[in-house]
């Protein structure tokens, strides 16, 4: 296997200084991320890196260090972007190595743009035996976007399977990378992971800012601090900024003095002063959730200020829901929780609403399913609030007969069939990477949710990328699901959205018991319209409990009913104690237990549970077989 050869002398741990450290010419530090398909291993990797460079001992070592969310060690994946800084002697000269761990999941792929903007070059990594995955060619294309110095890596090569020179034929074919500069490591065992380093200290070049120039930073990540208040991540661009200093942040119009200053070593390490090139966090006691933006350009607030950075793209929703709060006492506790979270997290946005069946809730837009579910269960367990959740839409654009244009979220804001004349829906392409074996299952897959082919390529002898344009509603509710189950968990897929195109779509309305819940309305295609409705009404029949009376459940388009299912009455056998002798006793016992139950469904209200709500997910496919 070509790979670089190891330097010498070979690179050891920098020995860490006590004292205050003086300023680092920016040509001995270096930025850098590891982008990868997901469970390629990126933060494993991370955990070798830091070993190496003597951040951390190995008695303190635990897998997935960078990944310090409760959530991501439950689930076993990053969910956000982390930075660390460590120091690394290689050659005779300590160099500062500044590694961003970046999630590899399509739904967080703006974490990973925005950690590339902070970056000179990016690790590009790719497992031995899997080899290049729709999320590789994803992150890679975005990192030559980024201008970076990319450095391809081919993880896990001890695996007994590992394919190591089919791989870099892949690579060389899907990315056009030379085979004779892609290294080999195992970020598992720690073999040849110092040539990773070396590579990223000789490839990669030097952050291009000026110590001396005004102060212009770009903050690129924040937390909430409960004590502190909002902790700011920044990469400094230019110039310097000290302790005690007077800063402003140019989008927010704000000016605060910094208290703490430093860099993350993995924690919080504090510093006098970051100057240009460096990465690290200012606490400057922000207690106002709407003074940081992702994306900000921070300067000096007195003297010579420098110009604005171009921030970053204000990411794409894709998938629309309604949080509540179970307990309508805890909409002020859901709306600052979702207040902090968004500093944390910006790709996701939030606007009051309400609904006549849940009360009063928010409307959350978020980049994916999967992302959808962190924020759901982050909400949960951080802020310890019981949510209930309407069924996730996509936005649509709507062009009325009276030439009005709007934009609905939400499937309730969808105007009545009549005064639509073009109803457009987002169509995405799709990229699914897979074994040569099941590209006829996956075929017809795409065109039974009428997909319109692109075209095919041959990666290897064995592997297959297939191109297809789909709407984005099929895509984002079961497509991964049915993609793994069909290639028996070997393939996988990557989309970008095309743009919106006229469908036959329409509102599906279910009511119950005659009346429209607003939250179980859904849009989808009108030739899939009966056997969705009939899919869902089923669902709810066996989600919603019996009541004292009769509950009719009825899907309709407009005023048409196009499917029904009733949930009967429960009925007390009130002729039980008659034993004979004359009928009228009986006839006039259940005419009495009959007006009783006309009276009771006349005022009655129908209870319905949170899994009802998610019913209307069922797409009917399981209906048609």
């Amino acid at each position: 296997m070509a790979s670089v050869p190891p330097p010498s002398p070979a690179p050891q741990p920098a020995k860490k200084k006590k004292g205050v450290e003086g300023p680092r010419d920016p040509k001995f530090i270096r930025n850098f991320s590891i982008v990868a398909h997901i469970d390629h291993g990126k933060s494993t990797l991370a955990d070798r890196l830091l070993e190496l460079t003597g951040t951390y001992s190995k008695r303190e070592m635990k897998e997935q260090m960078l990944d310090d969310m409760e959530l991501e060690r439950q689930r076993g994946i990053t969910i956000k972007a982390r930075a660390v800084s460590m120091k690394y002697v290689y050659q005779g000269q300590e160099f500062e190595l500044n590694l961003i761990d970046t999630p590899g999941h399509v739904d967080f792929q703006y974490e990973v743009s925005r950690s590339l903007a902070c970056c000179e070059g990016a690790v590009l990594l790719v497992d031995a035996f899997q080899g290049v995955e729709a999320q590789t060619m994803a992150n890679a294309y975005q990192a030559i976007e980024h201008d970076l110095e990319i450095v391809p890596v081919i993880n896990k090569i001890d695996l007994v399977h590992a394919r190591i020179d089919e791989v870099k034929q892949e690579m060389e074919q899907t990315l056009g990378i030379d085979p004779d500069i892609v290294l080999g490591c195992s970020g598992k065992t720690g073999l040849k992971c110092d040539e990773v380093l070396a590579a990223v200290i000789d490839r990669v070049p030097a952050p291009a800012g000026d110590p001396n120039a005004p102060l212009q930073a770009m903050v690129f990540d924040s937390v909430y601090d409960e004590f502190r208040g909002a902790v700011t991540y920044v990469r400094i661009m230019n110039g310097t900024v000290k302790k005690g200093q007077r800063i402003r942040f140019l989008q927010a119009g704000t000016t605060h003095d910094v208290v703490e200053l430093g860099q993350l070593a993995p924690q919080r390490t504090q510093r006098e002063f970051l100057s240009a090139g460096q990465v690290g966090y200012l606490i400057c006691n922000i207690k106002s959730l709407g003074h940081v933006h992702i994306g900000d350009t921070v300067t000096v607030a007195d003297g010579e200020q420098a110009e604005p950075l171009p921030g970053y793209h204000e990411p794409q929703r894709m998938v629309f829901c309604g949080l509540y709060p179970s307990d309508g006492q805890d909409f002020e506790q859901l709306r600052e929780a979702l207040g902090k979270l968004s500093i944390n997290d910006p790709s996701f946005d939030f606007e009051p609403e309400t609904s006549d069946a849940l009360g009063f809730g928010f409307r959350c837009g978020f980049l994916g399913l999967l992302h959808m579910e962190i924020i759901q269960q982050r909400l949960e367990g951080e802020a310890d609030i019981d949510l209930v959740q309407t069924a996730p839409n996509v936005t649509y654009r709507i062009t009325k007969h009276d030439g009005e244009e709007i934009e609905v979220h939400t499937p309730q804001r969808v105007p009545d069939l009549g005064e639509i004349a073009e109803f457009r829906q987002p169509i995405v392409r799709v990229n699914f990477v897979l074994p040569t074996d099941y590209i006829g299952g996956i075929m017809k897959l795409c065109s039974d949710r009428r997909g319109t082919f692109v075209r095919q390529e041959y990666l290897s002898p064995t592997r297959a990328m297939l191109v297809y344009d789909l709407a984005l509603a099929d895509v984002v509710y079961d497509m991964h699901d049915k993609l793994k189950s069909i290639t028996r968990g070997y393939g996988t897929m990557d989309y970008e959205l095309r743009g919106y195109e006229p469908g036959e779509l329409v509102r599906l309305d279910i009511l119950v018991k005659n009346e429209r819940i607003d939250a179980l309305s859904i849009v989808c295609d009108k030739r899939d319209a009966e056997t969705r409705g009939r899919a869902v009404i089923k669902k709810l029949k066996t989600e919603i409990p019996r009541h004292m009376f009769e509950v009719p459940l009825q899907a309709a388009i407009g005023t048409r009913v196009i499917a029904r299912e009733t949930i009967s009455a429960m009925r007390k056998n009130v002729i039980a104690k008659c034993y004979g002798g004359d009928i009228s006793r009986k006839r006039k016992l259940m005419e009495k237990q009959k007006e009783g139950k006309k009276r009771m469904k006349s005022i009655g209200s129908v209870d319905i549970p949170q899994k009802a709500f998610l019913a209307v997910l069922e797409t009917g496919e399981d209906d048609k077989r």
